[in-house]
C-alpha cells in the first residue's frame, strides 16, 4: 500500500506542474458551484433556486471537462476541443443573459438581485478564462474576455439598465475575465516551458553519455586502427610468399601473431581502464558530464596523487559508472562523492537521492551490466562493491579497495567531495 503523498513525490517536476495547473483551474469550477450555485437557492426560492443550482452545476461540469481537454491538447495528447469550447461559450452566454434578465425583470427584492448578479458575474468571469486554456494565441484569449464583457454591457443596457450601470458591468466583467484569461495563458506557457526544459535536460544527459561513448570509441580506434592495418598488410604479404613457396612467409605470420597478441592486450587495457587512467581526471570528467546535463557540480580537495596507479584506475571506473547512473536513472537532486584512505584500504562512496519507488534500485531504466563489470574489475584487486538504499530516499554505491603493501607513503586520510544539486 502506498504511503500518503508518495504518488506526488514520485512525479517528475513537469508532471507536478501539470497536476498543479490542472487542479488549480478545476478549483474554479468547484468554487463556481459552491459560491453562486448553492447560495442562490434560498434567495430565488425553491423552484427558481433549484433551477439555478442545476444550471450552475452544468456550467461547472462543462468548465471541469474543458480544463482537462484543453490541457491535454496543450500537451499534444488530444485534438483541440473546439466544439466543447463553443458549447461552453454558448452556455455561459445563455446563463448570463438569463441571470441579468431575472435581476432586471424578475421579482423585486435585494436578495434576488444579489443572487442573480452573482451568477451573472461569476459565470461571465470564469467561462472566458476557462475557454482561454484552449486558445494558443494570447490575443485571441484576451479578445474572448473582451467580447463577453461587451456582450454583458450590451445586454444589461438592452434590458433597461442605465448607461453607467451597463458600462460598470462591462468593466467588471472585462477586468475579471482578462485576469482569469491572463492566468490561463501564463499557466499554459509555464507548463510548456517546464516540459521543454526537462526535455532539454534529458537531451543534454543523452548527449553527455553519447560523448563518453564516442571518446571510448576513439580510444579503441587509436589502439586498434594501426595494428589491424599492419596485420592486414602482413597477412596479405604472407599469403603471397606462401603461394611462391618462400620461407619468409613463416616469419611474416609470426609477426602477425605477435601483433594480434599485442592488440588483444591493448584492447583489454582500454576496456579495463588501465590505459592512462587517473582518478583526478575521472573526477573532473564526471564534473563536466554532470555540468553538461544541467547539474551544478563542485569538486574540491582532489588530493589523490599519492594513490597507486592500479587503485586510481579501478576507482576512476567507479566514478565514471556512478556519474553515468546519476544521469540515466532517477531524478536525483543531490550527488555526493567521498574518497577516504583508512587502515590500509581506500573507500569510495557515491550517494544520491534518486532512488526508485520501491527503494531498491535506481528510479528508472533497466538494470545494466555496469555494476557487475565494476565488481569484476575490483575483484581483481581483492576489492568489493556494494550498491544499496541508504535510507531517507538515498542510494549509495560504495567501493573498497585494499592498498598494496608498498604504498605506505599514502596519506592517512584523503577526502574528495563533489556535491551537485538540481531543483525539480
Amino acid at each position: 500500500m502506498r504511503a500518503p503523498g508518495r504518488w506526488w513525490r514520485h512525479k517528475s517536476t513537469p508532471e507536478k506542474v501539470e497536476t498543479y495547473t490542472r487542479w488549480s483551474f478545476h478549483s474554479f469550477a468547484v468554487m463556481e458551484f459552491f459560491s453562486v450555485g448553492l447560495t442562490s437557492v434560498a434567495p430565488l426560492g425553491a423552484r427558481r433556486g433549484s433551477t439555478a443550482l442545476l444550471v450552475v452545476a452544468v456550467h461547472a461540469a462543462l468548465c471541469f471537462v474543458t480544463v482537462s481537454r484543453a490541457i491535454d491538447w496543450t500537451r499534444g495528447r488530444r485534438p483541440q476541443p473546439v466544439k466543447l469550447m463553443w458549447t461552453l461559450a454558448a452556455v455561459t452566454a445563455a446563463i448570463a443573459a438569463a441571470a441579468i434578465a431575472i435581476a432586471e425583470l424578475g421579482p423585486d427584492g435585494e436578495r434576488v438581485d444579489t443572487a442573480a448578479g452573482g451568477v451573472f458575474g461569476v459565470i461571465l468571469i470564469f467561462g472566458p478564462g476557462i475557454i482561454a486554456l484552449g486558445v494558443r494565441d494570447r490575443r485571441r484569449a484576451f479578445a474572448i474576455a473582451g467580447g463577453f464583457a461587451a456582450g454583458a454591457g450590451t445586454v444589461t443596457f438592452t434590458l433597461g439598465a442605465p448607461v453607467l450601470t451597463a458600462l460598470t458591468t462591462a468593466l467588471i466583467v472585462l477586468i475579471g475575465g482578462v485576469f482569469i484569461a491572463f492566468t490561463a495563458v501564463f499557466s499554459v506557457w509555464l507548463l510548456n516551458a517546464v516540459y521543454e526544459l526537462d526535455e532539454a535536460r534529458e537531451t543534454r544527459a543523452r548527449l553527455a553519455v553519447a560523448e563518453e561513448r564516442l571518446r571510448f570509441g576513439r580510444d579503441l580506434h587509436d589502439v586498434m586502427g594501426r595494428n589491424l592495418a599492419v596485420i592486414a598488410l602482413k597477412s596479405e604479404l604472407a599469403v603471397q610468399l606462401a603461394q611462391r613457396g618462400r620461407p619468409e612467409a613463416v616469419a611474416q605470420m609470426v609477426e602477425v601473431q605477435r601483433l594480434a597478441q599485442e592488440s588483444q592486450r591493448e584492447v583489454r587495457e582500454v576496456v579495463r581502464g588501465y590505459r592512462e587512467t587517473d582518478l583526478a581526471s575521472e573526477l573532473a570528467g564526471a564534473q563536466g558530464v554532470l555540468a553538461a546535463a544541467g547539474i551544478d557540480c563542485t569538486v574540491g580537495g582532489a588530493t589523490v596523487t599519492g594513490l597507486p596507479t592500479t587503485v586510481q584506475s579501478a576507482l576512476g571506473w567507479v566514478v565514471r559508472e556512478a556519474a553515468t547512473n546519476v544521469l540515466r536513472h532517477g531524478d536525483a537532486r543531490r550527488c555526493e562523492v567521498r574518497l577516504r584512505v583508512l587502515e590500509g584500504r581506500v573507500v569510495l562512496s557515491v550517494e544520491n537521492d534518486g532512488v526508485s519507488e520501491t527503494g531498491t534500485e535506481p528510479a528508472s531504466g533497466p538494470p545494466g551490466s555496469g555494476l557487475a563489470g565494476l565488481r569484476e574489475r575490483l575483484a581483481e584487486l581483492d576489492g568489493t562493491l556494494d550498491a544499496e538504499p541508504a535510507g531517507r530516499g538515498l542510494f549509495r554505491l560504495t567501493a573498497e579497495v585494499p592498498l598494496p603493501a608498498a604504498s605506505g607513503t599514502v596519506p592517512a586520510a584523503v577526502a574528495v567531495r563533489a556535491v551537485s544539486e538540481v531543483t525539480r
